[in-house]
């Protein structure tokens, strides 16, 4: 016979998971209707079975929520606490509001579809995600989650109330991976094809692009869980680029606060740039503050002004270029040489300065800065030093006619800086000089850092090529810098990606001049630079190409954010033992 305390106890574990499996169902139907309610033109009576839908939704949420404080085994952790605290207060206010019609202008559609969604986050991340790491490789894994991404944004993006006047397939693809792939290029303008809903969509997919979905799905399953499998652990160390198992999450919440972080000054700073008279509404203003914000972060180069930075409303707006020439800056350097800048900043607070200022014995820790920190920020500012001194020579009298003073330096520095895979212009251009084309088609070629949100070949494998050659110049059989070796890995691994861009790009040139041969192979050459280095700046054909040279575009914009050596990884068995060595030949090369 049952002992009736055991029987019971297991009937309450049935009942609660059963409550939690209708909370994430109802929770994935609400969004679905979210969807269609913001994408489709609806009757106000399917208007009101959404509404409702929505309240059974928010009432399931809030007992599975609930539920959980009543098991010992699940009980969310402290740190979870506050977060379920201020959500269950907001699900109240807003079924206050619904039920009894109060009708606060605080809680309408908006908080009510973000309810919907952190409901739905919640309940899936409480769900068992687990990569298999034997079924998909980290590169099969990276690869397919910007195919999925690119799949249901171009979908999004092809809902009526999207766009304006509906647009095409191939163009919905076209922006979607210009998006997801942080690029910029365009074949509409955004601002005034797209509706609030439409632009939503492209923030939403440029922040998704930047970081990757799996970084956010990944964080906040451990985060509500606290716990996870193995093999999670081995896919998303490879993935984040973490050293320690014991790191991976931290380093995953350390990007996520990071990015919050970065973005939210950016966006305040670029609010404070622009007045009353480019932007009336307050509440616009603030929207095209974060668009850009999370646009100059993730080096996506996305505006709503039709003509971009160039707009003459804020053309000589120098404050508003430079905050967001910074955001392109951060945003490239990459993660990694962020969080040790952080470090290294910790340790002249604590080791250096206090110790200074109470006069004890300063602390030592050598190596506080790694090897990767030095070359990367040493490259980057040789490119952005060197860019803005050519750009102020070579346009003088040119695009910077227009500027003076420090104006001139300003957009000179701006036009250094977003080549390096933003894609934002504040000149023309097509005005440009040949000469600075050309410097434009080696800057957009290098683009940014590793681990960022960055395309191009990265200032790393740039280095350590150029180190390589100087290595060999001198009759030395290895790369030496800062009293460290670099690994003949990094070097083969530098030269397979500097060989597979040249690949990549000269058949997207060749085959974008058989399908639009009226176009001139310069400017099909620096749309196609643009597009593999992720950077966005065009001379003005996009728009023009035909659907078969977008549809190039689109894979060559794919091919730099996913990166050509990652998706051979991705589809190439991976050779996991060598024991055996043949031969060594010497090959002639001159």
């Amino acid at each position: 016979m049952k002992n009736p305390e055991i029987y019971r106890s297991s009937n309450i574990e049935k009942l609660k998971k059963i409550t939690r499996q209708i909370a994430f169902w109802l929770s994935f139907i609400a969004v679905l209707a979210v969807i269609f309610e913001s994408g489709f033109n609806i009757s106000p009576l399917n208007h009101n079975k959404m509404q409702w839908l929505f309240i059974i939704t928010l009432c399931a949420g809030l007992i599975s929520d609930i539920s959980r404080y009543y098991s010992r085994k699940e009980r969310p952790r402290i740190k979870v606490w506050l977060y379920d605290s201020l959500f269950l207060i907001l699900i109240i206010l807003i079924l206050y509001d619904r039920i009894f019609l109060i009708e606060m202008p605080l809680f309408d559609n908006l908080l009510t579809y973000l309810a919907i969604f952190i409901i739905f986050i919640r309940e899936l991340s409480s769900n068992n995600i687990d990569f298999k790491r034997k079924t998909f490789s980290p590169a099969q894994l990276f690869v397919a989650s910007f195919i999925f991404i690119i799949s249901i944004g171009t979908a999004l993006l092809m809902l009526p109330k999207a766009t304006n006047a509906g647009i095409s397939i191939i163009d919905a693809l076209f922006t979607c991976t210009s998006a997801v792939c942080v690029t910029g290029l365009s074949v509409v303008d955004t601002g005034t094809y797209f509706t609030t809903f439409g632009q939503v969509l492209i923030i939403i997919l440029m922040q998704l692009g930047g970081l990757g979905i799996l970084t956010f799905t990944s964080y906040f399953s451990y985060f509500f869980k606290g716990e996870t499998t193995f093999d999670n652990q081995l896919l998303l160390k490879d993935l984040t680029s973490t050293e320690k198992f014991t790191e991976i999450f931290t380093t995953l919440k350390r990007i996520i606060l990071v990015t919050v972080t970065i973005e939210a000054i950016g966006a305040v700073l670029i609010y404070m740039s622009i007045n009353e008279s480019v932007i009336a509404s307050g509440t616009d203003r603030i929207f095209f503050a974060v668009f850009h914000s999370v646009s100059g972060f993730c080096n996506a180069g996305f505006s709503t002004l039709p003509n971009n930075l160039y707009e003459l409303s804020v053309r000589y707006n120098y404050f508003l270029h430079l905050t967001i020439a910074f955001l392109i800056i951060i945003g490239g350097l990459g993660f990694p040489i962020v969080f040790n800048f952080i470090k290294y900043l910790k340790h002249l607070l604590l080791n250096r300065i206090l110790p200074y200022i109470t006069q004890k014995e300063q602390k030592h820790k050598p190596w506080v800065i790694n090897i990767n920190t030095r070359i990367v920020v040493v490259t980057t500012a040789v490119l952005l030093i060197g860019g803005t001194v050519f750009f102020y020579i070579f346009e003088y009298n040119n695009t910077l006619a227009e500027h003076h003073g420090f104006g001139k330096i300003a957009i000179a520095f701006f036009g250094a800086t977003t080549p390096r895979t933003a894609g934002f212009n504040s000149v023309d251009t097509a005005a440009l000089n040949f000469y600075t084309i050309m410097l434009i088609f080696f800057l957009m070629w290098i683009g940014g850092s590793p681990a960022s949100t960055a395309g191009g070949i990265k200032t790393s494998t740039f280095a350590v090529a150029f180190l390589n050659i100087i290595s060999i110049a001198k009759g030395k059989d290895r790369i030496e810098i800062y009293r460290r070796e670099i690994s003949n890995d990094s070097v083969r691994r530098a030269f397979a990606i500097i060989a597979l861009s040249f690949i990549v790009l000269g058949f997207s040139i060749i085959l974008i001049s058989y399908f639009d041969n009226d176009k001139d192979l310069r400017s099909i050459a620096f749309e196609c630079f643009s597009a593999l280095g992720t950077v966005g700046l065009s001379l003005g054909i996009t728009a023009k190409l035909t659907s078969a040279s977008k549809f190039i575009i689109v894979i060559t914009m794919f091919i730099g954010r996913v990166g050509m050596l990652t998706i051979l990884m991705a589809f190439m068995n991976k050779i996991r033992h060598l024991k055996y060595r043949y031969p060594t030949e010497e090959i002639l090369i001159n």
